[in-house]
C-alpha cells in the first residue's frame, strides 16, 4: 500500500492554529495522534505520514473544511541500487 504524506497549511494566526486544532479533536481524525505540526516554529503547517489507497483516499481523513488547502503527496523510497540507476540516465 503507498505511503502519503498530507500538508495541511494554515495562517500564523494564534486564533487560527487553535481552530484547526479543535476541528481535527472534533472530527474524530484518527490522523490527529500522528500529526507534526510546525507552528512553534513558524511554520504553521500540520503534516501525516500514513498508508492508504490512493490520494483520494488519503484526502478524505482530511477534515472536509480543510481539504481545499490539503496537499497530498505520494512518498517513494528508494534503494541505492534505484538512486544510481537515476543518476546514469
Amino acid at each position: 500500500m503507498p505511503t502519503y504524506l498530507i500538508e495541511i497549511p494554515h495562517s500564523g494566526n494564534v486564533t487560527e492554529c487553535h481552530q484547526i486544532i479543535q476541528l481535527f479533536v472534533e472530527s474524530g481524525s484518527h490522523l490527529l495522534s500522528n500529526a507534526h505540526w510546525g507552528c512553534k516554529d513558524g511554520v504553521h503547517k500540520s503534516w501525516f505520514i500514513n498508508e492508504f489507497d490512493n490520494k483520494e483516499h488519503a484526502l478524505l481523513v482530511v477534515p472536509p473544511l480543510l481539504r481545499h488547502s490539503a496537499i497530498i503527496v505520494e512518498l517513494t523510497k528508494f534503494s541505492k541500487a534505484d538512486m544510481a540507476g537515476m543518476a546514469n540516465h
